[in-house]
């Protein structure tokens, strides 16, 4: 039912005149390749249902993009970092449900909220527990250089690469006392 919703928009996203490009996507070792295969096994892990991808194609270690849809907020894919082109769709009730959900993980490296309403983009901004937050637009992306980037909780040291307070993992702080 819902799989059938995702599998709409996957189609639109793709474009009705062009087939899916099944030879694009992330080169990466292969024991994590190995691991993201797995990973998108959801009928064999029970986490959702194959919307799209979920193989192997060609010379190297590329990971055919992959959409999941039904997937439970509890699941691996959705507690798991996983660098690759693997997206989990959890449905959410309203808008505190869905923060629940976003917030509801150990990690926090990246966030994206689409959003007209101005009052949630607010909320957001307050209570979306990550290093990197996005609106209305794709949540990679980070210029090396021009925008500081690093995590939350276990997706990073709450510092950002290329910001100043970044310098201060390079110190040491200590307390010195001494009596004459």
């Amino acid at each position: 039912a819902r799989s059938a919703g995702v599998r709409s928009v996957v189609g639109g996203i793709r474009g009705r005149d062009r087939p899916a490009r099944r030879d694009r996507g992330t080169d990466v070792p292969r024991p994590k390749r190995d691991r993201g295969a797995s990973d998108r096994r959801p009928g064999a892990l029970g986490e959702g249902q194959l919307v799209t991808g979920g193989s192997h194609h060609g010379p190297g270690y590329f990971i055919e993009p992959t959409v999941i849809a039904d997937v439970d907020p509890h699941a691996r894919i959705a507690q798991e970092e996983i660098f690759g082109p693997v997206l989990a769709v959890i449905k959410a009730r309203d808008f505190d449900d869905a923060m629940h959900i976003a917030n509801d993980t150990e990690y926090g490296l990246t966030g994206s909220l689409y959003s007209r309403d101005p009052q949630r983009i607010e909320r957001a901004k307050e209570d979306y527990h990550v290093g990197n937050l996005y609106f209305n637009r794709k949540c990679t992306g980070a210029l090396v250089g021009v925008h500081p980037f690093g995590g939350f909780n276990m997706s990073g040291t709450d510092s950002k690469a290329g910001g100043r307070d970044y310098l201060l993992l390079f110190t040491q702080a200590k307390a010195i006392s001494a009596k004459k």
